[in-house]
């Protein structure tokens, strides 16, 4: 019998029943899920294991790395700059960076960069992982390469640019970097277990990453000049890259941001809850607010799926997320199903971590198997 730690409430027993049947399946080694309410950690749960031995058990303080799910914190931390004045979202990113006006990206603003519309979702060719953990480099190559599209015009998700974009941005209002700004301004004054990349003495608490046996199905076109092939060969981090010394150190804001549930949910919360968290306020209500302007509505050109892309975040849409209701949510996923969901009509942040990757593009069956319990313990289904 599958033993699952820390607490729950009794409204979501279903949710730590669900934990318990995919870790004793065996589709999940290790996890952790929890669920803040109004700043209530209704659910703080874990279970599982951080090795595949088996030897080592999941504990209350597992971190694992995130891939894309880091995305939030990164646009959580452009936001807060947002919300102080110090970036605008309407104005171009070569007000803050002035080489970035090469190749005729002078009108791309902040807010195309946080929505994957920038038509920089890749580094041309070539380009390398030791490249990529060398920020003047990957920043300077990004400063001077030409866009694949017309800025604005649709969303190819910047699977590993968004961050070196973001972070460069964060690097040159605040003169801070990504990962200072991150544990200075989020996780420290919300009490939140999230980095961008991982300090060396967290690594004992890191489970590492368990790949899947193949890459999930894409819809996207695979021709050799198309978006999704360019993009993927523009982006160097791979599976067997992760959990080493290299990732770890690198300041990657797009994908090696290192936490667990509870950290997203400190985290994220103060958008659910419009702006506060841990008797702090990083936003106001109009900067929250400014997440659901949406930017683009569509088939994503690398993801091959619809994607409803508002600033810095994706939005609930039933075409691809079909267990959240309709609301006004916004979330995003990381590579093998981990997530963090924001729910403002109910105030509720959703966060799920675990070590063994599933299969799926947004999601696996297991991150859509939790949202969907967590939503029947609230006595709401997707309409």
């Amino acid at each position: 019998m599958v033993t699952i730690e820390g607490t729950s409430t009794a409204r979501f027993e279903p949710v730590r029943a669900a934990l318990a049947a995919h870790i004793e399946s065996g589709d999940e080694l290790g996890a952790s899920i929890a669920v803040d309410v109004d700043g209530v950690m209704e659910v703080d749960i874990w279970g599982g294991h951080a090795d595949t031995a088996r030897t080592v058990p999941w504990s209350r303080d597992t971190l694992v790395s995130l891939w894309s799910t880091t995305k939030t914190l990164s646009s959580l931390a452009a936001l807060v700059l947002v919300d102080r004045g110090e970036l605008e979202l309407h104005r171009p990113v070569a007000e803050y960076w002035p080489a970035f006006a090469a190749q005729g990206k002078q009108d791309i603003e902040v807010r195309h960069v946080l929505s994957h519309t920038a038509g920089l979702p890749g580094w041309q060719q070539p380009f390398t992982m030791e490249d990529l953990c060398h920020w003047p480099t990957a920043s300077a190559r990004l400063a001077g390469q030409a866009p694949w599209w017309e800025p604005g015009t649709a969303a190819g998700y910047h699977m590993q640019t968004q961050g070196q974009l973001v972070g460069e941005l964060v690097r040159r209002v605040s003169g801070r970097t990504l990962t200072e700004f991150v544990d200075t301004e989020i996780a420290g004054p919300l009490g939140a277990d999230v980095q961008i990349g991982a300090r060396e003495a967290d690594w004992p608490r890191i489970a590492p990453l368990v790949p899947p046996a193949q890459l999930p199905g894409v819809l996207a076109d695979p021709a050799p000049d198309a978006v999704f092939t360019r993009t993927l060969l523009g982006s160097p981090a791979r599976d067997e890259h992760v959990d080493t010394p290299q990732w770890r150190r690198a300041e990657l804001g797009a994908v090696n941001g290192h936490g667990n549930a509870r950290g997203l949910a400190r985290a994220l919360s103060v958008i659910s809850r419009r702006g506060t968290g841990n008797g702090h306020r990083l936003l106001s209500p109009d900067t929250v607010d400014a997440i659901f302007d949406v930017q683009a509505d569509g088939v994503d050109l690398f993801l091959g799926v619809p994607v409803r892309w508002g600033i810095g975040y994706a939005l609930a849409d039933p075409r691809t997320m079909p267990h959240m209701p309709t609301g006004t949510i916004c979330f995003w996923v990381g590579r093998g199903g981990s997530v963090v969901m924001m729910d403002l009509d109910r105030r509720i942040t959703f966060a799920y971590t675990m070590n063994r990757l599933g299969d799926g593009i947004l999601g696996s069956e297991r991150t859509h198997s939790y949202i969907r319990h967590v939503y029947e313990s609230l006595g709401t289904t997707a309409d």
